[in-house]
């Protein structure tokens, strides 16, 4: 959730804050210079080491090499490794090697990414034929179920209670596939969990038998879980199409609010596109929500899924919360493959560029040190305008095409150059980062990193103070931007403060405003470890 807090005081007296040197250990990564034998011969080193671990990013540097012998000898490696997925049924594995050759005009032996990639999805829960929908909302409640995740039991004032998280689901599929949120279940998949942890769940009208669950696949961010039980659902909810669904429809929600399991209630979308998420847009919903409904499903008029309910305001009534159902679809594949699901992502922040009212791309503002897009030459100004043909206008919709891709595959990018420049170029897609921002704070330096941290591009304005700096530019609908901040105010950084619990960067900074006088006035700037904009 992007939690952007900003502080402005004219006096600070006390701020309390750890000491720490501004911006960490620069990594300026830039392109390699394959005019230089010796920088050449290290790359081929690196290349041959790195296919043993991971041999599409070791094929992806091969390419950025050019030479091609060590291309050849990459792609039959990659296409060795598409065989060797296939025959353990590592379809994931397999299709981002197939994926990739492809993309970049390659072909495996005797295999092919649309034959794999529909032999993996006849597989997968949630989007086979459904026999067993629900006819009437009484069945629908019926394919709805309580998770619940017993811990034991804690100790409270000195008396141990029963430690019980609560939840709801619904199931997918008739071999006992159901959904619900990855907060509920968390502490099952937590490595840093310690305690004692069992999850079962309970179906509606039967709810005196526990039955025992497993977790199949997770994705934290996006807040969805895909579980199974070893029993043979009455009813099985077909997933619908959220982009059908809009503002003032009317939907139900199904749960187990406060523990009160097979709860009906009823509202409508209050909005499409709140901004929750690190990447995507989640519905707004009135219908009434408690704890125990995270998870539940949001369902239309024909009863089908359309979202999945994650959140709720506290003491706010009718501000609640639903995950839409396209997103659960993009991720199934990845769930049911098994384990934690990691975004994809190039390194870098940017905007919707928008020229004459119009959207037209996605505009890079700021490459991360060491991510696959420094490598690759990006510098910032470049505007993304395609990914594998498929035409982006908005960043949300750039983010929603690099969903449908794991990290550690092959796109090609097509975008206009800092000079307005039409550019095709082969980007691997790496890890998201789970902290984009302080990751820039510690890897680059603090000139550039005000710049996705806070909106601002800095320079050093002294060789004797170098805490001093002079604003360049400053990014629309940012910090910097709302705060009225403007090219050639001067910024004096006091303090920076990490804060671990509650994900915030803090920057204590001096600047000078010009109100009849000249004033000095002291903000604190802050900035969440994650936001929307990195991509």
């Amino acid at each position: 959730m992007n939690k952007n807090l900003l502080l402005c005081c004219a006096c600070l007296s006390i701020f309390i804050i750890s000491c720490k040197t501004f911006g960490g250990v620069p990594k300026e990564t830039a392109p390699l210079d394959y005019s230089s034998e010796d920088v050449v011969k290290n790359e081929i080193l690196r290349i041959t080491e790195l296919k043993q671990t991971e041999p599409v990013e070791a094929y992806w540097r091969a390419l950025l090499l050019g030479k091609e012998e060590v291309i050849e000898e990459c792609a039959a490696y990659l296409s060795d490794c598409a065989d060797s997925s296939v025959e353990a049924k590592d379809y994931v594995s397999a299709c981002r090697y197939l994926s990739s050759l492809e993309t970049t005009g390659r072909n495996a032996k005797n295999l092919s990414f649309e034959k794999i990639n529909e032999l993996f999805m006849n597989d997968v829960p949630g989007f086979a034929e459904n026999a067993c929908a629900p006819s009437n909302i009484s069945e629908c409640v019926k394919a709805t179920v309580t998770i619940i995740v017993d811990k034991g039991i804690k100790i409270t004032y000195g008396t141990g209670i029963p430690d019980k998280v609560l939840g709801s689901g619904f199931f997918i599929d008739k071999r006992g596939y159901l959904i619900t949120n990855h907060h509920v279940i968390s502490d099952m998949v937590d490595p840093a969990f310690e305690g004692y942890s069992r999850l079962y769940i309970k179906l509606s009208g039967n709810e005196d038998d526990l039955i025992p669950a497993k977790v199949i696949g997770w994705d934290s961010e996006m807040d969805l879980a895909l579980l199974k039980t070893e029993i043979v659902p009455e009813f099985v909810f077909s997933l619908g199409s959220s982009e059908d669904l809009s503002v003032g429809d009317k939907i139900n929600v199904i749960g187990a609010p406060l523990g009160l399991e097979s709860s009906l209630s009823e509202g409508v979308v209050s909005n499409t596109k709140r901004k929750l998420f690190s990447s995507g847009d989640v519905f707004q919903i009135d219908a009434p929500v408690n704890s125990g409904n995270s998870g539940g499903p949001c369902i239309d008029k024909n009863r089908k899924v359309q979202a999945v309910v994650f959140a709720g305001v506290l003491q706010s009534q009718g501000l609640n919360f639903a995950i839409p159902v396209e997103y659960l679809k993009q991720e199934l594949p990845f769930l049911y493959s098994g384990g934690a699901y990691n975004h994809s992502w190039t390194g870098c922040y940017g905007h919707t560029k928008r020229e004459n009212g119009k959207k037209t791309g996605v505009e890079v503002q700021y490459v991360m040190p060491g991510s696959s897009s420094r490598l690759n030459g990006f510098r910032g100004g470049e505007v993304i305008q395609k990914v594998n043909g498929k035409t982006v206008t908005t960043l949300e919709k750039f983010q929603s095409e690099l969903r449908n891709y794991t990290p550690g595959t092959i796109v090609q990018l097509e975008y206009l150059n800092s000079f307005g420049s039409s550019e095709k170029s082969f980007m691997y897609l790496s890890k998201r980062s789970k902290n984009p921002s302080l990751e820039i704070y510690e890897s680059d330096l603090i000139e550039n990193s005000f710049l996705p941290l806070f909106g601002m591009q800095l320079v050093p304005a002294s060789t004797s103070q170098r805490n001093t700096y002079k604003i360049t530019s400053v990014i629309e609908n940012t910090d910097a931007f709302e705060m009225k901040f403007s090219e050639n105010d001067p910024v004096v950084i006091k303090k920076i403060k990490i804060d671990e619990e509650n994900e915030y960067i803090l920057a204590q900074i001096v600047t000078r405003r010009h109100k009849k006088n000249v004033i000095d006035v002291v903000m604190v700037l802050g900035s969440s470890f994650d936001g929307p904009n990195y991509f």
